[in-house]
């Protein structure tokens, strides 16, 4: 027997394949578990048993060919080489040469269905909007911040189709009705006193900044239009058929709430997929910032060194992960308490730095409001500040906040991405709870009367039309949060880079170019969309003014970062920013959902204004109209909403959410068992190199007449011997 074969084949009355592979890592592994899983159950040992070695699976085992109606891939998407794809090509050339009659008929239908679904989308991805600007940036900066402009375009389609729900249903109506002979029904109250509603509108000679205050605050001129609640007093439109106008404001508002929920969580879905296949393995983390890290969008000089540079700060930065890692596993139990307890002050600082905020903006809406009642003639600049001193205050709050959680997250020992994610999550709940608590020192106001009661329901000698009212500040919200992004952006990052570029001086270079930091400016335009959220229930114009206004958002930012920014020193990858953005978006959703809610069931609806006169509460027009419906469909919709169904419902929801739960668990396992494969798979090519080297060795050993070539130093097969077998051993994926 010759020396190789003594490595391979040490037994030549046995089959030589099975005595080689059996040697191998996997299988050796397989028969081990095998041997330890014997006194399991008959299900377990089953699938113990049809778990094959590696001799039948991978690369060994003999891939059969599809048959049947199975509908084949496209010769591009197959995972092999070109010259295999070349071969499948003819092969399906001749395979489609042979049919005849009706098979050629449905291939022809099918590549022609094909083009002409591709030719369609190719068509549409045409009139994408803003689809050369956002490639433009993409060339520019990279993906990072054009998922920024991406998600800002979401938003703009998103307000548009809430506009056409409110114009359609609830505006078009009215205005058909106003040209038009109609028979209508006016909304109506029995109380007299609750009725009375003149609005603000100003009388005699107006003065010219009158006008610019009323158009800045929604007072005036602008308050009975069909830019707020009150001025759709209609109930009933009766033509071919009687329309009813409540009802269709009540399921427009729902409606446009189900569907940015839709589209966001349909949004989101890919984005967590992509998140949860980077988050899983950190070597897979590794490899794909190595391998796949680079963004080949990228034509800038500039924009490369900086995606160079960002790249490097990721590996830094996973790296400092690792040690912080290692370093809390080894804290002492005296080390852990210190971290503890100074996360815990820390945390009850933070709680107080919210506390202060909510305090100040509760103070400044009573204020506001006050003022406001009071109605004295002042200075213009002065009425405009009291006007806006709660959105002021706001602004103020969400600016000097962020600034201290910086701060303070430097004390807490988090790993640096928690630390970009925790303080990113506190400034999103500084700017959302300030919406709320604005609403709530709104309502307080709203429906406190005092000691004389409140005969109506609410305080309805300051707010006569309460839903106009809450409309006009939502309003004044969104005007001044878009004058804050134009100024900042024209008087603050203009003259920064002027200065920077001009002025030589230490100051000018330690400040440095404008960062174009995408966190903080998604947060910008999510909080003006919950803003957005919640106002159109009582300013229905709302999502048309927040659609012009994010258009204008985005060429001022475009101008902006390709003038004066530049990316941020900290990266913010494309796949997990896109699902954070959706996230912070979903919780913006949920927050708005709230006070519409409690709005619409809880609160008295003004008796004076709107389409809901008629009712307490702007939902009593859903029993209303379910009881004017036929007797089978009204006990229908009545079960629906019984209690035994909601029961019912909810315990069938629990029971498929544990299916998908348990469905969720199986598939992990599945993962882990087929990257242990992968790993078992990457040790059997080691432990085949090592029976390669070996078998060299031993022929080179038997071979003396065959020497290294003139001019060769070392030994070339020790430096092979040297590659798979390393000092330290590492852990290969194939």
């Amino acid at each position: 027997m010759d020396a190789p074969d003594a490595v391979f084949f040490p037994d030549r009355r046995a089959p030589a394949s099975h005595l080689l592979l059996e040697q191998l890592p996997s299988y050796q592994s397989l028969l081990y578990r095998r041997k330890s899983s014997s006194s399991g159950s008959a299900r377990r040992q089953g699938s113990g048993r049809g778990r094959q070695p590696s001799i039948n699976s991978g690369k060994w085992a003999e891939q059969k060919p599809v048959h049947g109606g199975e509908e084949l891939k496209p010769v591009r998407e197959l995972p092999k080489s070109m010259q295999e794809k070349r071969w499948e090509k003819q092969q399906r050339l001749q395979q489609g040469g042979t049919l005849t009659g009706w098979g050629l008929w449905r291939l022809n239908v099918h590549r022609s269905l094909k083009r002409l679904k591709e030719d369609g989308m190719d068509a549409l991805s045409s009139l994408q909007l803003w689809r050369a600007e956002i490639h433009l940036i993409e060339g520019m900066f990279g993906t990072g911040i054009l998922s920024y402009f991406s998600f800002l375009r979401f938003l703009v389609l998103l307000n548009f189709i809430m506009f056409l729900l409110m114009f359609v249903f609830v505006m078009l109506p009215v205005i058909i009705t106003s040209h038009s002979e109609h028979n209508v029904t006016y909304s109506s109250s029995n109380v007299s006193v609750c009725s009375e509603y003149l609005g603000s509108s100003r009388q005699g000679l107006v003065m010219f900044h009158e006008h610019i205050t009323d158009l800045l605050s929604g007072t005036g001129f602008l308050e009975h239009t069909y830019l707020f609640y009150g001025y759709y007093k209609l109930e009933f439109i009766h033509s071919h058929f009687t329309y009813n106008l409540p009802l269709a404001y009540l399921l427009a508002t729902v409606s446009y709430l189900l569907l940015s929920l839709v589209w966001i969580v349909k949004r989101s879905a890919a984005g967590f997929k992509r998140k949860l296949i980077q988050d899983e393995d950190r070597f897979q983390s590794f490899c794909n910032k190595v391998f796949a890290g680079w963004d080949f969008c990228i034509t800038n000089e500039n924009a490369a060194r900086l995606k160079r540079s960002s790249l490097l700060y990721e590996l830094k930065m996973d790296l400092e992960e690792e040690r912080i890692k290692h370093k809390m596993a080894n804290r002492t139990r005296s080390e852990r308490c210190r971290i503890y307890a100074l996360r815990a002050a820390l945390n009850l600082f933070v709680m107080a730095v919210l506390v202060a905020c909510f305090y100040c903006i509760y103070v400044a809406t009573v204020f506001s409001q006050r003022k406001q009642a009071e109605d004295q003639k002042s200075n213009f600049l002065l009425e405009l500040v009291v006007e806006y001193l709660p959105s002021i205050v706001i602004t103020l709050a969400n600016f000097i906040t962020p600034l201290i959680f910086n701060l303070i997250i430097a004390f807490e020992d988090y790993s640096p991405a928690f630390e970009i994610r925790f303080t990113l999550m506190r400034c999103v709940f500084m700017r959302l709870a300030s919406i709320g608590v604005m609403l709530f020192s709104l309502w307080d106001q709203i429906t406190s009367c005092g000691s004389s009661g409140c005969p109506c329901g609410y305080n309805h000698e300051l707010y006569p039309c309460w839903e106009t009212h809450v409309g006009q500040e939502m309003y004044k919200l969104v005007i001044f949060d878009f004058l804050i992004i134009a100024a900042v952006t024209i008087f603050v990052e203009f003259p920064r880079k002027i200065i920077v570029n001009n002025c030589d001086c230490g100051l000018a270079k330690w400040w440095g170019q404008q960062e174009f930091a995408i966190p903080q400016n998604v947060l910008e335009i999510v909080y003006g969309q919950t803003i957005c959220w919640i106002g159109t229930f009582y300013c229905p114009l709302l999502p048309a003014i927040n659609t012009v206004k994010y258009v204008l958002v985005f060429y001022l930012k475009k101008v902006s970062l390709v003038t004066n920014c530049r990316p941020s020193t900290r990266p913010f990858r494309a796949s997990s920013s896109n699902f954070f953005f959706l996230v912070v978006l979903l919780i913006g959703l949920a927050l708005a959902s709230v006070p519409v809610i409690v709005s619409i069931a809880e609160i008295r609806s003004s008796r004076a204004c709107g389409p809901f006169v008629s009712y307490s509460t702007s939902w009593k027009v859903v029993p209303r109209v379910i009881s004017q419906l036929p007797i089978g469909l009204n006990s229908f919709l009545l079960a629906l909403a019984s209690e035994a169904f909601a029961v019912s419902f909810f315990v069938i929801t629990c029971l498929g959410m544990f299916y998908v739960i348990a469905l969720a668990g199986a598939h992990k396992r599945v993962i882990e068992q087929l990257r242990d494969q992968l790993v078992m798979e990457g040790r059997d090519k080691r432990f085949l190199i090592q029976k390669l080297c070996q078998a060299q060795q031993a022929v080179n050993a038997h071979s003396p007449e065959r020497r290294p070539p003139r001019g060769f130093r070392g030994n070339r097969y020790d430096a092979g011997l040297y590659l798979v077998e390393p000092s330290v051993e590492l852990e290969t994926q194939a």
